[in-house]
């Protein structure tokens, strides 16, 4: 299959050999004055956050708020790995963000590239019906979801009708399968592969590869930077997910990160230094994740036309 990838590239304007000119970067700074000023309304909290984390209880909530600690200390997160079981959760959250993450790249850029490359009776019917999904509440489908799982035939100790068992509940299933599909993840991903030349998939075709190989040897490469995107979207949703494992999981052992943290909010006393050790801890593998694919992801965003 002689087949010559042409990746789409953006380059900044700088890049180009143009450089904005004085004017115009003076008509762009309130832009950037309005911009720095909710980047730092946004950043606050999580930069409280952190100080709290090596604040001891009682400077956690004196007032006026303590940036920087006067008396830091580790014993939240000393106390977080030692007194927990946060190592159980983490690994959990790490294989069900994972796992559906895998999923909606694979089933979502699937959908995607018959959407956008493939014509057929009654298609753009149908990708309206999948976008209308969209305007649904989560909220809405849990309890269909949770009877659909909890019947799920021959698994959980069901028969072939559903009966006798407790199905997908309470199991790593149970967690993952629910957020497979993705109707936001289809629509990005179609936007983008709609801008690929449809040249490179006839030439493909010429040369003998079946669709799927088209899909996996042409489209997939060329729609890296949507496809990370679309992961960390995935990731950062299913890591941060908190009522729907509440819902379905009873055993302990199985609890993800922000259920684990969630046990730790009690009525009459709460060991926050410990609490707010463990919240800067899980939300240091989101951090990560965007670190290392924020240029897909600003590419992947730019080029799919996501504004908003």
């Amino acid at each position: 299959m002689a087949v010559t990838l042409v990746e789409p590239e953006l380059k900044p304007a700088s890049a180009q050999g143009r450089k904005p000119s004085l004017r115009r970067r003076v008509a762009h700074l309130p832009i950037y004055v309005v911009l720095i000023i909710g980047g730092v309304i946004f950043a606050a909290p999580f930069a409280w956050l952190i100080s709290a984390s090596f604040q001891t209880s009682g400077d956690i909530f004196s007032w006026p708020p303590k940036w920087i600690p006067e008396n830091p200390t580790f014993d939240g997160y000393i106390s977080f790995f030692t007194e927990t079981n946060a190592a159980q959760w983490f690994l959990n959250s790490t294989f069900v963000a994972g796992s559906v993450t895998f999923l909606q790249l694979f089933f979502n850029s699937l959908a995607a590239f018959v959407f956008a490359k493939r014509k057929f009776p009654g298609r753009d019917i149908i990708f309206i019906l999948v976008l209308a999904t969209m305007m649904v509440p989560p909220q809405v489908t849990m309890i269909p979801n949770y009877l659909i799982l909890q019947h799920f035939p021959l698994f959980g100790g069901n028969d072939l009708l559903g009966q006798g068992g407790h199905g997908m509940l309470d199991s790593y299933w149970g967690l993952i399968l629910p957020g497979a599909v993705s109707a936001f993840g289809i629509f990005l991903l179609r936007q983008f592969m709609m801008g690929i030349p449809d040249e490179l998939l006839d030439a493909a075709r010429i040369d003998g590869a079946s669709e799927f190989k088209v899909y996996l040897r042409i489209m997939l490469p060329l729609s890296r930077p949507v496809l990370a995107a679309t992961a960390i979207f995935t990731f950062m949703s299913a890591w941060e997910d908190f009522l729907w494992p509440l819902i379905i999981l009873s055993d302990e052992s199985k609890f993800t990160a922000p259920l684990g943290l969630a046990m730790f909010v009690q009525k009459n006393q709460t060991d926050w230094g410990l609490l707010l050790a463990g919240s800067v801890i899980a939300t240091l593998p989101m951090v990560i994740i965007f670190i290392i694919f924020q240029r897909q992801f600003i590419q992947g965003i730019a080029m799919s036309g996501l504004k908003g």
